[in-house]
C-alpha cells in the first residue's frame, strides 16, 4: 500500500470516532502519531550510527514499545495510557544532560491533543502506520515528502484563514535566486510547515555539504519560528525527515510579539525566505512592538519591517508580499521608504493570477532584496502563464520549469545585474520615477496592451474556477449542516 493511501485509510477510520471532529482534528491527531514514528524511526539510525545513542524518551513512551506490536494494548487500556500517561511526561519532559532532543519533543507536545476516544481505532490507526510507514526507506522517506505537501492542502482545505500554501515551483524558484550557502543563517520567521526550510536545505547540500563537518554545519544554520501549533508539528516532522537530527531552531512562537529593538546583532541572519500571513490582522498591542511610524495591524507589513531588522548587512530576502502592499498608501508608504533607503530592492516577480489557487485570489509578488544599500533601479518581471495555459487551479498547479525563462534572465546583483534585459515581460523603473509617484509600486507592464489585460479565454478560466471553488464550499456547508442536523436529532 501506498503512504498516501495509507493515510487516506487512516483518516477513514478517524472519520468513525465520535471524537473526532473535522478533518483539521483529524490531521492534528495524524500528525503526532507521525512524529511518533518517524522519531522511532531515525532513532534506530541514531542506534546504529552513534555507539553511546540514549533516547531522550523514558522506554515506556517510545513508539517502538507501546506502539510497534499489532496485539498489543488497545481498547481503554490504550486509551488511559495515552491520555494519563503519554501525553503528561511528554508535555512535561525533562532534558537530561541538557539533550535537545527532549526539548523538540516537548514543544511538539504542549499543544497536541488526542481527540480520538475509542482505543479499539486508536490501535487501529496505530497499526496501519506501523505496516505502511518505513521512514528509514529512502524512497518512502521522498515520498513521505511529497505527501507532506498533500497534508498542508488538506488542512487549509479544513478553513485555517491565513494560511495559505506556497506552490512547490515558487517556493524552489526564491530559494535558487537567493542562493543561501554553508555557512549562512537561514530564517524563515513564518515557517508554516517548513517549505522554504526543506528547500534552502536541499539547495545547501547541492551546492556545498561535502564532509561531515559540512553536514554539521548546516545542522545548526536553520532557523523557523511559527505561531500555530498544528504547523510547527508539521514543520519539526519535516526537518527531522530531511536530516535535520534535532531541529531545536525551529521555535513555537510568535515572531511579532518581541519589540523590534530587541532583534540585536547576536540574532541577525545572513538570509531570509518566507511567505508571511497576509490578509491578516495581528492580535491588539502586537503593532506596539514596532515604532510609531510602522505600526499597524496588518500582518505582512508588520513582517516586512521586522525582515530589514533581522538581515546582516549584505543579508538576502525574498518574499511573498500581496499587490495590497505595492499600492498601497499611509504607512504602507513609510514602509515602502524605509526599504528603499535601507536595502536594494533590485527585483519584483509579478505573478499571475490563481498562483494560489484555490487558497485566495489575492494577487501576488514575490520581492528579493539585500540589505545595506539603497534602491537606484527596481526591476520588474511579470511571469507569464505557460503556453496554452489560461489559468492555474488545485489540480494544475505552477511548476518549476516555468521559471526557467527568470532564471536565464536574472544575472547576478555582484554586478549590478548587467545582464539583464528589458523585454515584453521584463522593465526597470528608477528611484527618482518610483519618489514622484508616490512609492506606488503597482507598477504595469509597459509592453502589454490593456486590452491583452481582459483576454475573454483568460476571464472565463477565471470564471470557470471561481465556480469550481463556491461549489467546493457549498459541498463542504452540505455536509457540516447535515452531521450538525443529525447530531440534534432533527
Amino acid at each position: 500500500m501506498s503512504i498516501s493511501s495509507t493515510i487516506k485509510s487512516i483518516q477513514d477510520i478517524m472519520r468513525k470516532d465520535v471524537g473526532v471532529d473535522g478533518d483539521a482534528q483529524r490531521l492534528s491527531q495524524l500528525v503526532w502519531m507521525l512524529f511518533l514514528k518517524i522519531f522511532d524511526d531515525r532513532e534506530s539510525e541514531w542506534e546504529l550510527l552513534q555507539d553511546k545513542y540514549k533516547s531522550p524518551l523514558p522506554e515506556k513512551y517510545r513508539w517502538r514499545n507501546w506502539a510497534a506490536n499489532a496485539e498489543g494494548m488497545t481498547g481503554d487500556e490504550l486509551k488511559q495510557f495515552l491520555d494519563n500517561d503519554l501525553f503528561p511526561a511528554l508535555q512535561k519532559l525533562e532534558a537530561k544532560g541538557g539533550d535537545q532532543r527532549a526539548y523538540v519533543i516537548r514543544s511538539v507536545f504542549e499543544d497536541a491533543y488526542n481527540y480520538m476516544k475509542s482505543g479499539q481505532l486508536i490501535r487501529q490507526v496505530i497499526n496501519k502506520i506501523q505496516e505502511g510507514v518505513d521512514f528509514n526507506k529512502a524512497q518512502e522517506r521522498h515520498l513521505f515528502g511529497d505527501m507532506y505537501e498533500q497534508l498542508l492542502r488538506d488542512l487549509q482545505a479544513a478553513g485555517n484563514a491565513g494560511e495559505f500554501y506556497t506552490p512547490r515551483a515558487v517556493t524552489e524558484f526564491m530559494v535558487q535566486m537567493v542562493n543561501p550557502r554553508l555557512g549562512e543563517k537561514v530564517m524563515d520567521p513564518a515557517c508554516g510547515t517548513g517549505g522554504f526550510l526543506t528547500c534552502s536545505i536541499e539547495h545547501i547540500r547541492r551546492q556545498d555539504v561535502k564532509t561531515l563537518e559540512d553536514e554539521a554545519q548546516l545542522q545548526v544554520s536553520i532557523f523557523g519560528i511559527e505561531k500555530k501549533p498544528m504547523p510547527h508539528l508539521l514543520c519539526t516532522t519535516n526537518m527531522i525527515l530531511h536530516g535535520i537530527d534535532v531541529p531545536s531552531n525551529i521555535r513555537h512562537d510568535n515572531t511579532l510579539a518581541r519589540p523590534l529593538i530587541s532583534w540585536g546583532p547576536s540574532e541577525r541572519v545572513d538570509v531570509v525566505v518566507t511567505n508571511p500571513p497576509f490578509g491578516g490582522m495581528e492580535e491588539d498591542g502586537i503593532e506596539t512592538n514596532f515604532p510609531l511610524a510602522f505600526r499597524t495591524r496588518e500582518t505582512a507589513d508588520l513582517f516586512l519591517v521586522l525582515i530589514m531588522q533581522m538581515l546582516k548587512p549584505g543579508g538576502r530576502a525574498a518574499l511573498v508580499l500581496p499587490d495590497s502592499l505595492l499600492f498601497g498608501d499611509g504607512i504602507k508608504t513609510r514602509i515602502k521608504e524605509k526599504l528603499l533607503e535601507e536595502c536594494n530592492l533590485h527585483t519584483i516577480v509579478r505573478l499571475p493570477k490563481g498562483v494560489f489557487a484555490p487558497y485566495t485570489s489575492i494577487n501576488t509578488n514575490l520581492l528579493f532584496f539585500s540589505k545595506g544599500s539603497p534602491t537606484k533601479d527596481i526591476w520588474f518581471y511579470e511571469h507569464p502563464y505557460p503556453k496554452g495555459v489560461k489559468s492555474y487551479s488545485k489540480t494544475k498547479p505552477m511548476k518549476l520549469e516555468e521559471f526557467e525563462v527568470e532564471k536565464d534572465w536574472w544575472g547576478i546583483e555582484a554586478d549590478g545585474f548587467k545582464k539583464r534585459k528589458e523585454n515584453e515581460c521584463a522593465w526597470r523603473v528608477s528611484i527618482d520615477e518610483i519618489r514622484l509617484r508616490g512609492y506606488d509600486l503597482d507598477i504595469k507592464n509597459p509592453y502589454v496592451n490593456e486590452e491583452e489585460l481582459h483576454d475573454p479565454e483568460v476571464l472565463l478560466a477565471q470564471y470557470a474556477d471561481l465556480q469550481n471553488d463556491i461549489k467546493e464550499v457549498r459541498d463542504r456547508l452540505k455536509e457540516v449542516l447535515g452531521k450538525a442536523l443529525q447530531r440534534g436529532g432533527f
